[in-house]
């Protein structure tokens, strides 16, 4: 336990972010897992899930909560299999 006044500061932010983070964290490998879903059962839903799991991607690694790498890879990932549900 911190025992200066500024450190139990620090310690009750960095709790807040980090449930914060966990919580985008989630939603992405929560969306990300539905879109991959939705596009190995081949529905038309499929893009705009997709969609809305670039969107969170990019939110996420704008904020720093992913690293951008990490999430171009996801973006691309999700994208070659979408476009192979096209061929």
């Amino acid at each position: 336990m911190p025992n200066k006044k500024s450190a139990i500061k620090e310690l009750r932010k960095s709790t807040k972010r980090a449930i914060r983070n966990f919580k985008v964290k989630k939603a992405i490998k929560d969306v990300v897992k539905d879109s991959k879903k939705l596009i190995d059962a081949k529905e038309k839903k499929a893009a705009e899930t997709v969609k809305a799991a670039i969107k969170l991607l990019d939110k996420a690694a704008a904020k720093k909560i992913i690293k951008k790498n990490s999430a171009a890879r996801k973006k691309s990932r999700l994208m070659k299999k979408l476009n192979s549900l096209g061929k």
